[in-house]
């Protein structure tokens, strides 16, 4: 194990005073105060030592630790893993570091890592809620936590949100299912009451209501906790109905990948026997031999916007609530 090296021992080492070193290795020496020759040798013996600057407690004594939190909720999603990569790429441009958290969905996970990272200082917080979060935020935004919420949000509560329209990509692109032909498209989500979920059901019934073709039957659930079982029965149940669908809308990417299994399963030729629809790309569509129409997110603009926002709070001490929808586009 490492010893930890300090200012004083690095001091120590070259016979000069502490606060000189300090003055040197904070790049506060512009005006010249340590000769060059000093300096240098300062810096040569920092990185000889493996000296670590404690850049917590730097933080501490200007009022910010230069970090803040991500929670996602699942980060093995594609959309979430890079969501995440995005806000670590342009948060280490402006000199931040990002602890990213993972939640499963779980509302209790989310929780512990908004407690684990308020006790490591951290400036800000970006959160993709679980469901029923409202009373973790609302605290937050009491304590006037720096907060951003990405992806999900809780429209009564005045916290700054990112989000994109998902009532209005939904309903265009099941009226393109529609004009293709499809004369009973199924629809299937998470089994949650979420704000975005519900605006893309929402979307989805608006558009096959205005189409006359309208069946509560075609909406199905399933439970993140257990997608696979759910998918299939949610597939078998909707392909022998007596007025068997057409088409599948699949609500996240998580949910088409398993869809898409399970349709295969049962030898049926997508986009042939079947139309199918996904919201958010997936690297696992490329390898298929058809193509599959998706919602493509704005995920590097969502993590900008995110970062924006949370960095006028930090930074400008905004505090007024900024809620953003951004376009999504379907790729056809």
């Amino acid at each position: 194990m490492l010893k930890k090296v300090s200012l004083k021992t690095i001091a120590s080492e070259i016979g000069v005073s502490s606060a000189t070193v300090s003055l040197v290795l904070n790049g506060k020496n512009q005006h010249g105060r340590v000769s060059k020759e000093m300096s240098q040798r300062i810096l040569d013996k920092a990185a000889e030592l493996n000296y670590i600057p404690n850049s917590l407690a730097k933080g501490l004594k200007i009022g910010h630790s230069k970090s803040i939190g991500l929670i996602v909720a699942d980060i093995s999603n594609v959309f979430f893993g890079t969501l995440a990569l995005h806000i670590q790429n342009y948060a280490e441009k402006e000199g931040y570091t990002v602890i990213i958290g993972n939640t499963n969905e779980k509302l209790d996970e989310m929780q512990k890592m908004i407690t684990f990272l308020n006790s490591r200082q951290v400036d800000g917080l970006i959160i993709t809620p679980a469901e029923g979060g409202e009373k973790i935020i609302q605290s937050l935004l009491e304590i006037k936590k720096p907060l951003v919420l990405v992806d999900r949000s809780f429209p009564d509560l005045e916290a700054s949100s990112i989000l994109i329209n998902n009532f209005d990509i939904c309903y265009h692109s099941t009226k393109q299912l529609l004009e293709k032909g499809c004369k009973n498209p199924a629809f299937i989500s998470y089994k949650q009451n979420q704000f975005h979920m519900n605006e893309r059901k929402r979307g989805f019934v608006k558009a096959v209501e205005e189409a006359g073709v309208y069946n509560p039957e075609n909406l199905k659930e399933v439970s993140y906790q257990s997608l696979r079982e759910d998918i299939e029965l949610a597939v078998s149940q909707l392909l022998n109905l007596p007025n068997k669908v057409d088409a599948f809308f699949f609500a996240t990417n998580s949910i088409s990948i398993a869809g898409i299994k399970s349709l295969s399963k049962r030898g049926l030729i997508i986009q042939r026997n079947i139309q199918v629809m996904c919201f958010d790309e997936a690297e696992a569509l490329e390898l298929l031999t058809y193509r599959i129409p998706y919602i493509k997110q704005p995920i590097e603009e969502m993590a900008k916007k995110s970062l924006k926002v949370l960095f006028d709070q930090i930074e400008k001490n905004e505090t007024g609530v900024q809620k953003f929808f951004l376009d999504a586009k379907l790729i056809d």
